[in-house]
C-alpha cells in the first residue's frame, strides 16, 4: 500500500504522531497466532500481570485499556464514590484535554488548583481539600498528580511521597497519570517502582501510546483497598477489549525489556537537544527573540517567541501554541515541542537551523 503521507515531514507537535515501533509490531504480529479466549482470558493478558509485578511489585494489578483518557476516567471511578471529587493541578490533562470526560462520562468533580511548573504540593492540595461532611460540597478524595507533567517537569520519588502521606492523612487517595511515566523513568534514571509503590501511590494510568505502541495503556492497581469495581466499570467506560491480547502484547513488548526505557531515553534526549542547540544559537546570536518558560526535563520544551516566527516556522513543522499563557509580551505566544521515540538528530538539526534562519532575518 502507498503511504498516504510525505515521511519527509516531520513534526514537534506531539508524541502521538509517532508511529508504532517495529517491536511493538512485531509483537501483535506474533500475538495474531490462532484463537485465544477474549476479554482478558488469554495468555499474553495473564503474562502482562507478571510483567506489571516486575516493574511495581507483587500485588500490582493491571487492567489494560484502549488509551489514556479511558484509563484515567475509570481508574478515578474507582477511586471514588458518586459524591467524591478529585483535586488536580490547572494544567492536568483530566481538567482541560480530555473533553470533560472526567466530569461528564465518570461523574467526577475536578478541583484544580493552578501551579507555575503542573507540580501539586500538599499545600498546594489544601487549598481545595476541605469542607468534609459538608454536604453541599463535592468531597475531595483523592489527589490527581501527572508524571511526567503535562508542562514537562517532574516530581521526585520524595515529592511524590509528600503528597501520599499528605493525602492519606487527610483520608484521601492519590492517584498519578503516567501516560508519560517511562520518560519520567528514564529521566530520574530509576525503576518505576521507585517513585509509584514505594511512593505509595494507590492507582495509577500507565502510557503506551506516546512510547512507540499503536494503542494500549492500562490502570494499575497499586493498593487494593482504594480501588473497587474496575471488572466492571472497564466494561461500563466501552474500555474492555474483546481481543485484548493484542493490546496486553503491545505492552508486554515495552515492558519485558527495556525497550520502553530505550524509547523514552531517546524522546527525552532529543528534547534536550533541541533545548541545547537553540540557547547555543542564542548565545552565539544566530537565534533571537526565542525563551524558555519550563526546565526541559523530560521529552518536551516548553518556548516563547513572536507569534510571526511560529506561524512561519510551523509551514515546515508542525507544532502548537500552548494555550492559556500568561505574562506574554506583546505578539508572543508560548509554544510546545515534543520529541518522540523516532525524533531524529537531523529532524532536531533542521529544526533548529530554520528556526535560526527565521529569526535573524
Amino acid at each position: 500500500m502507498t503511504p498516504l503521507h510525505d515521511p519527509a515531514v516531520r513534526v514537534f507537535a506531539s508524541d502521538n504522531y509517532s508511529g508504532v515501533h517495529p517491536d511493538v509490531l512485531a509483537a501483535i504480529a506474533a500475538a495474531n497466532d490462532g484463537h485465544q479466549i477474549a476479554y482478558g482470558e488469554d495468555a499474553y493478558t495473564a503474562r502482562l500481570q507478571e510483567v506489571f509485578a516486575q516493574h511495581f511489585g507483587e500485588g500490582a494489578q493491571a487492567f489494560p485499556v484502549f488509551n489514556g483518557t479511558g484509563a484515567n476516567v475509570v481508574g478515578l471511578q474507582s477511586m471514588l464514590p458518586r459524591w467524591g471529587a478529585v483535586v488536580s493541578a490547572s494544567t492536568a490533562h483530566i481538567n482541560v484535554d480530555e473533553g470533560g470526560a472526567p466530569e461528564r462520562v465518570g461523574g467526577i468533580k475536578i478541583l484544580s488548583v493552578p501551579s507555575p511548573d503542573g507540580k501539586l504540593t500538599p499545600e498546594l492540595v489544601d487549598r481545595e481539600a476541605w469542607g468534609w461532611g459538608d454536604e453541599h460540597r463535592a468531597q475531595p478524595l483523592v489527589v490527581s498528580i501527572t508524571q511526567s507533567t503535562e508542562l514537562g517537569t517532574l516530581y521526585t520519588p520524595a515529592e511524590i511521597r509528600a503528597l501520599a502521606d499528605h493525602a492519606h492523612a487527610r483520608g484521601m487517595r492519590l492517584h498519578l497519570d503516567g501516560a508519560r511515566l517511562s520518560n519520567a523513568a528514564a529521566a530520574l534514571d530509576l525503576p518505576l517502582r521507585e517513585f509509584t509503590t514505594d511512593a505509595d501511590v494507590d492507582v495509577l494510568s500507565f502510557g503506551g501510546t506516546k512510547n512507540g505502541a499503536m494503542l494500549g495503556e492500562a490502570v494499575v492497581v497499586l493498593n487494593p483497598s482504594a480501588s473497587e469495581g474496575l471488572l466492571f466499570l472497564r466494561k461500563l467506560n466501552m474500555q474492555l477489549s474483546s481481543k485484548m491480547r493484542f493490546v496486553s502484547a503491545q505492552l508486554i513488548a515495552l515492558l519485558e525489556g527495556d525497550l520502553h526505557l530505550r524509547n523514552a531515553r531517546h524522546a527525552n534526549a532529543m528534547a534536550r537537544r533541541l533545548r541545547t542547540s537553540i540557547e547555543t544559537g542564542l548565545a552565539e546570536g544566530s537565534i533571537r527573540g526565542v525563551g524558555f518558560t519550563q526546565p526541559t526535563q523530560s521529552n518536551g520544551v516548553f518556548a516563547t517567541l513572536p507569534g510571526s516566527i511560529a506561524d512561519e516556522l510551523r509551514t515546515t513543522f508542525r507544532f502548537y501554541d500552548w494555550s492559556g499563557a500568561t505574562g506574554l509580551a506583546d505578539g508572543e505566544v508560548e509554544v510546545r515541542w515534543m520529541c518522540s521515540f523516532d525524533t531524529t538528530e537531523a529532524d532536531v538539526d533542521a529544526f533548529v537551523a530554520e528556526l535560526a534562519r527565521l529569526t535573524s532575518r
